[in-house]
């Protein structure tokens, strides 16, 4: 008796079922348009669930932290909490499910990319505005990302000629 060759099988997608999420991060300020709009399209097409990031780096201030906790180390408008949450509603007004997380930490960048590996993203957008973020601070977070992220990377550029952020 003859076998016929097994074919591989791909499973099909279960209703609700979708690719790896997609994150966009900023680091307590509002997000680059382009890369919102990058984020959103790209778990729009993918069927992705979106995961906002908003990390911020809470000031070593250990009575205000013991007696407020890391939210009363920060006031609202030093971590655009308004322009994050709006990002998230027009992400959520165009159909893409929407996770939003706020993170308060003393090491920013490593809270970042661990959030990004619990989330198994497949790919981390870093998109903070490049006016509200001074650009030494900008350069060395994103150089860090890119080396040590675990999944694809975009950043938004350094400048509008298009040299990228080094």
């Amino acid at each position: 008796m003859r076998h016929a060759a097994a074919e591989p099988t791909v499973p099909a997608l279960a209703s609700g079922d979708a690719g790896r999420p997609v994150v966009l991060a900023t680091m307590g300020v509002p997000f680059d348009p382009a890369g919102e709009r990058m984020a959103i399209d790209s778990a729009s097409e993918a069927g992705a669930r979106l995961v906002i990031v908003n990390v911020r780096e809470v000031p070593y201030a250990p009575m205000t932290t013991a007696l407020c906790g890391t939210e009363g180390a920060t006031l609202p408008h030093e971590e655009a909490r308004d322009e994050v949450l709006a990002s998230a509603q027009r992400a959520a007004e165009e159909g893409v499910r929407t996770v939003l997380l706020r993170v308060g930490t003393r090491r920013p960048v490593r809270a970042l990319l661990e959030v990004a590996a619990e989330q198994s993203a497949g790919l981390l957008v870093f998109a903070p505005d490049r006016d509200a973020m001074r650009a030494r601070r900008f350069r060395r977070t994103a150089r860090a990302i890119r080396t040590k992220a675990d999944c694809l990377v975009w950043v938004t550029l350094d400048d509008p000629a298009g040299r990228p952020a080094s």
